[in-house]
């Protein structure tokens, strides 16, 4: 069964819905936020609900707002239809914030795995939540906006949507597809309304920086501060229609480029 933990304020969002999908504490928590901050009721998506709750409890009490918290794994088409069931009860998603990717419970999804080494399960899992997580996840959301003639669909890739890399086969292959998918999306839909923005996080994103304090200044290791990731992802839902952005890549200024 589809378990959902709701987290509200008394005070009710007039805006529609942003569904972040693939929340975890740094760059996903970020995005939530500011769009909670924005005004927006926000449906955060992840595996693990018991962790999502705390999150959506935490947000819910910072920024006023509702935020839902609705369990997915976006490697199963029947979890990711069941969630999206309950985001669709919700309202019109405005917003989907497609940040997902699979990472090995043996395995940190940042060291290499030889390609000798790697297992079936694991490629096929990379690849499913990678990119048929996306498209299912894309075609929940894009009929209403369609109908509508609005809405924003943004897509988290990385420096292994660009480039092949030893000892990341699963991660590039997904990566690869998912910018492919964002593409064809953007070409189809946006004469029809829905912004459609692939975005590339060159770097390592870490945890937010305390403001006003040392960690607030730029880290030599070019670790990424969250908060000015997402601040990103709302600058493209908020985009003119005339100068819509469909790739964009960033990465912190003391990093080399790849």
């Amino acid at each position: 069964m589809m378990m959902r933990s709701m987290t509200s304020s008394a005070t009710s969002s007039s805006r529609g819905i942003a569904a972040i999908v693939g929340v975890g504490p740094n760059l996903g928590r970020s995005i939530a936020r500011k769009f909670a901050h924005e005004g927006y009721t926000v449906a955060i998506l992840a595996r693990d609900l018991e962790r999502l709750s705390r999150l959506a409890e935490e947000i819910a009490r910072e920024k006023m707002s509702q935020v839902f918290a609705i369990r997915i794994d976006c490697s199963d088409t029947k979890s990711v239809r069941e969630a999206f069931e309950s985001v669709l009860s919700l309202g019109f998603v405005e917003v989907l914030v497609y940040n997902a990717y699979h990472q090995p419970l043996s395995n940190n999804c940042w060291n290499p795995i030889s390609f000798q080494h790697l297992t079936l399960d694991n490629f096929q899992k990379s690849l499913a939540v990678s990119s048929l997580g996306a498209f299912h996840c894309a075609q929940r959301v894009l009929p209403a906006m369609v109908e509508r003639g609005k809405g924003t669909i943004l897509f988290t890739g990385c420096s292994a949507s660009l480039n092949g890399i030893t000892g990341y086969s699963q991660l590039c292959c997904g990566k690869f597809a998912l910018r492919a998918l964002a593409q064809c999306l953007a070409s189809e839909f946006q004469p029809q309304g829905v912004h459609i923005a692939h975005v590339i996080i060159d770097g390592v994103v870490g945890p937010p920086r305390q403001r006003g304090s040392i960690g607030d200044k730029q880290s030599s290791e070019g670790t990424m501060d969250p908060d000015a990731v997402a601040q990103t992802y709302w600058q493209l839902h908020v985009q003119h229609p005339n100068a819509w952005t469909q790739e964009i890549d960033l990465r912190s200024s003391v990093s080399r480029f790849l």
